[in-house]
């Protein structure tokens, strides 16, 4: 297990999931917490027990189904309710049979929810704490505090904010995390205030919210200031603007304070398990996230790319590779000769300084008239290929393609395609129906070639965007379409631009199916 001198502590499957629009299944919730220890967390809270049939159902299945190398599970609960014996609250009682060797108890902090929120006294606030915390360490577990509210209740009743952590570490909780559930801190203030409750010889800890879009700002601050227990989320998931992104706190605190919190290879799997559990929840991931995002060592300007190509650490804070990312290289009407052929590198070919410059200026010409090739990779290797070969080359030549919408009886709207092609010397003609123009295109484009190429078979148009980018002209505007294509081990970008919608789709999905062909080992 973890070193306990120093707690990463991840609340996504609790807190984490009370965003909205996120539903976690408990097999989900499973596969998560799976990721989590992969990256070497060491405690991982699962739910509220008794509170929530799922996250009861989570502990029970946990006690079979996970085989966790790094973490520990903590069940979520609340103090006992007022006049009620902890022995004698159901609620207590489901914490103590959730299995978990970890409890993190909330308690409140703030004299005014406890008298509005809790209506109870005081006194009575903190005699539920010392009660809760005393009896489930009599019954073997490990008892950790969250002080909900606690900046907002130290800013109105100090003495008493502070009397919670004393009266909470007394009764024998190991951490009191003091939450800043509102999320309103800013960092030197959070500080300051962390400063003082370390002060009470409490272990503290420290939870933020991002409605400020301090939440990582503010955990790093708390961890100068004496904290020695971290709480966040994966991706910075969570319910109004987010909790503390777990990533970003944990990456910091290892790579740029030498903090030694998960194992080397687990932080250069950080990329992935940051992925991965995007997929578990379905979230749309966040390509601009620091360090795991896909965009996070993105560099776009020609005077980055020049730069770069002598030392990449000029405009790169680390190597990417140590969280398990890569550098990437966009090209643009903003790239310079070193973004092409930095680029160039990457796709595996080397361009002289006249192949250079003729694709820097061509570049520039094509975006000037609505393409964007940082977003359609397999676009621009195409280009550069015809550069570095001198000529346009092509598995295929198209003689004309027709398109037909018909609104059939009944109310169904059915697009037929017709193309003639010629590849290999043979000229053929295909005929393909879908759901729509593009559709109906596609189909007969893979129907006339799969003949020839029967791997076009296992190529598949997957998604279709298109953006009008001169709203002056109305139906006679420009129009840019970017068509993303997989087959069996990846997926790929085009782009075409035209007046006419169709044309526009037809040159982004000829380019799919060239490149899906060279993808295929198909040599032009």
């Amino acid at each position: 297990m973890a070193d306990d001198r120093f707690h990463v502590y991840d609340t996504t499957l609790r807190d984490g999931a009370q965003q909205e629009g996120l539903s976690l299944t408990v097999a989900d919730k499973l596969a998560v917490a799976r990721h989590l220890d992969d990256l070497g967390v060491g405690f991982i809270e699962g739910g509220w027990p008794g509170a929530n049939p799922k996250d009861t159902e989570f502990f029970r299945r946990a006690q079979t189904e996970l085989d966790l190398k790094h973490a520990q599970l903590a069940a979520f609960g609340a103090t006992r309710r007022a006049g009620v014996k902890a022995a004698d609250d159901p609620l207590v009682a489901a914490l103590r049979e959730s299995g978990a060797p970890v409890v993190t108890l909330v308690a409140k902090s703030h004299d005014r929810h406890v008298e509005l929120a809790l209506r109870t006294t005081l006194q009575e606030n903190l005699a539920m704490i010392r009660d809760t915390v005393s009896h489930l360490r009599a019954e073997g577990q490990r008892v950790f505090l969250d002080a909900e509210h606690f900046f907002d209740g130290y800013a109105s009743n100090p003495a008493y904010a502070l009397e919670v952590l004393r009266t909470a570490a007394e009764a024998g909780a190991s951490v009191i995390a003091l939450c800043d559930t509102n999320g309103g801190m800013l960092p030197d203030e959070l500080a300051d205030v962390v400063h003082h409750a370390v002060g009470t010889g409490a272990r503290i800890g420290i939870h933020c919210h991002d409605d400020t879009g301090c939440a990582v700002a503010n955990s790093l601050a708390a961890v100068k200031a004496g904290a020695t227990h971290v709480q966040g989320c994966a991706n910075g998931y969570g319910e109004r603007s987010g909790n503390a992104n777990l990533f970003t706190v944990v990456a910091n605190l290892q790579l740029k304070r030498g903090f030694d919190l998960v194992p080397r290879e687990s932080l250069a799997d950080m990329t992935r398990i940051a992925h991965a559990i995007t997929e578990v929840t379905n979230v749309t991931p966040n390509s601009h996230q620091p360090y795991v995002g896909v965009s996070a060592f993105a560099h776009k300007a020609g005077l980055h790319a020049s730069a770069i190509k002598v030392d990449p650490n000029l405009y790169q804070h680390i190597d990417p590779a140590q969280v398990g990312n890569d550098m990437r290289m966009l090209v643009s009407d903003m790239a310079g000769r070193a973004s092409v052929e930095l680029k160039g590198k990457e796709l595996g070919y080397t361009l002289d300084s006249d192949q250079s410059r003729q694709l820097v200026d061509r570049v520039k010409d094509l975006e000037s008239r609505g393409h964007t090739f940082e977003a359609a990779d397999a676009s621009f290797e195409l280009l550069l290929r015809d550069t570095v070969t001198g000529e346009r080359k092509r598995h295929f030549t198209v003689e004309s393609w027709r398109v037909i919408v018909e609104r059939r009886p009944g109310g169904d709207v059915v697009s037929e395609a017709t193309v003639k092609l010629h590849a290999k010397g043979e000229r053929m003609v295909a005929t393909g129906e879908g759901n729509g123009p593009v559709n109906a295109l596609d189909r007969a484009v893979r129907l006339g070639l799969e003949k020839l190429y029967p791997e076009l078979a296992e190529v598949e148009l997957i998604d279709f965007k298109v953006r009008i980018l001169e709203g002056t002209h109305g139906t006679g505007a420009i129009t840019r379409v970017l068509i993303t294509t997989s087959d069996s081990t990846g997926e790929w970008a085009t782009i075409g631009v035209d007046e006419n919608i169709i044309e526009a789709s037809w040159q982004a999905l000829e380019q799919a199916v060239t490149y899906g062909l060279l993808r295929a080992g198909h040599a032009v």
